[in-house]
């Protein structure tokens, strides 16, 4: 289930799919640069232009984004966006810990916080976003 309310969620559309990016997810994988750099070009404003691209290929790649910053939801009849099974943790050396499936995130009280097929947890303790990842162990002493 996404999220169309949180602040700063960009959207963009075709007739097949629109494209979600909630910016303050996003910790820069460049997995979506690497899997269609025409679309997404972070030196360019807006970084996201869907073009003609086909719907199949913009959700093949969305699908890649570690931190669930980008989603979709599709208009042509095509597949809808779907959780992994089994839900997966992945860690990675120096970063987040990256969540795949369908789980639910609690707070530090137990509070579900987010139910999404996509998420990068914290894995330095140094998040101001905890207990998700905000990149803030890369940021300079």
């Amino acid at each position: 289930m996404s999220d169309t309310t949180e602040p700063g969620l960009h959207e963009y559309h075709t007739d097949a799919i629109t494209v979600e990016w909630r910016p303050a997810r996003c910790i820069h994988s460049a997995r979506c640069v690497m899997g269609l750099p025409a679309v997404f070009d972070p030196k360019r404003r807006p970084w996201i232009e869907l073009g003609d691209t086909p719907a199949g290929a913009l959700a093949m790649v969305i699908h890649q984004c570690p931190s669930g910053a980008l989603r979709y939801v599709r208009h042509d009849g095509g597949p809808a966006e779907v959780d992994d099974v089994p839900a997966t943790v992945t860690p990675t050396r120096g970063g987040p810990l990256y969540l795949s499936g369908d789980v639910v995130v609690n707070d530090f009280a137990g509070n579900p916080i987010r139910h999404e097929g996509r998420s990068a947890l914290c894995a330095c303790g140094k998040s101001n976003a905890a207990p998700f990842c905000d990149l803030a162990c890369r940021a300079p002493a």
